[in-house]
């Protein structure tokens, strides 16, 4: 269903991804510095649009309970709001590609990082089944 978007109005990065609300009636959109923009139901939890990254953000995920988010730069490191826990990040490690998506487990206590090789990264209870990298 349409919440809404940020079509129209001026932003200062581009939209890099988008995590549904658990129940359906909302999203957040993230910007590559970080800005989120919350429709619907989903709540505005916090945001790195204030902080100066090392890496811009390339995705994030949504906390199962609907009370936070994780968000994810191509370095890997983590930037976890609102209900969201940390579990750790690439973010000190040398990576052969930048980081491109994440994925939370069902239960929120974990999450992967997907490299543009292929390569997975499970931290929390997220299990590691193999990559491509």
């Amino acid at each position: 269903m349409f919440e809404g978007s940020t079509g129209g109005k001026p932003l200062n990065r581009l939209i890099v991804g988008m995590a549904p609300a658990p129940d359906g009636k909302g999203y957040w959109l993230v910007a590559s510095d970080g800005g989120i923009f919350a429709f619907g139901n989903a709540q505005f939890f916090g945001s790195t649009g204030n902080l100066q990254l090392r890496r811009p953000i390339v995705g994030m995920a949504a906390a199962p309970d609907g009370g936070g988010y994780w968000l994810v730069a191509s370095d890997g490191g983590i930037f976890s709001f609102g209900s969201a826990g940390f579990h750790g990040s690439t973010g000190g490690i040398r990576l052969n590609s930048p980081i491109v998506a994440m994925a939370a487990t069902s239960d929120g206590k974990g999450y992967w990082l997907t490299a543009a090789d292929g390569g997975i990264f499970a931290f929390g209870n997220a299990a590691f089944y193999g990559s491509r990298a």
